[in-house]
C-alpha cells in the first residue's frame, strides 16, 4: 500500500500567492446605481407545478410520491405568496391582461 500523496507544490508557492501578488481595488458598495424602469406586471400561471412535473420523476426509490406531493405543494404556496406580493405592491397584472 503506497503513503497518501502530499502537495506536491512547494511552500513558498502557496504562500506567495497568499501573502501579495496582484491586490484588486476595493469596490464601493453603496455608489449610486441607475435607476431601474417601472416593473411590468405580473402576471401568475394558472398551473405553477407544471415546471416541476416537466423535470420527469423524483429520483428517490420508494419516497417518490411523497417527494413530489410535498415539492408540489411548496411551488404551489410559492406561487400563491408571490401573487400575493405582487398584488400588494400594485404590481398584478389585471385579469384581463392576461
Amino acid at each position: 500500500m503506497s503513503p497518501p500523496r502530499r502537495n506536491q507544490a512547494r511552500p513558498n508557492q502557496t504562500q506567495g500567492r497568499r501573502r501579495g501578488g496582484h491586490r484588486s481595488k476595493p469596490v464601493d458598495l453603496w455608489r449610486p446605481v441607475p435607476q431601474l424602469g417601472d416593473p411590468e406586471p405580473i402576471r401568475p400561471v394558472g398551473d405553477p407545478g407544471s415546471l416541476l412535473r416537466s423535470l420527469g420523476d423524483v429520483p428517490l426509490q420508494g419516497q417518490g410520491q411523497v417527494a413530489e406531493h410535498h415539492l408540489a405543494a411548496v411551488v404551489e404556496r410559492a406561487a400563491g405568496l408571490a401573487t400575493a406580493l405582487a398584488a400588494a405592491a400594485g404590481l398584478l397584472a389585471a385579469p384581463e391582461e392576461t
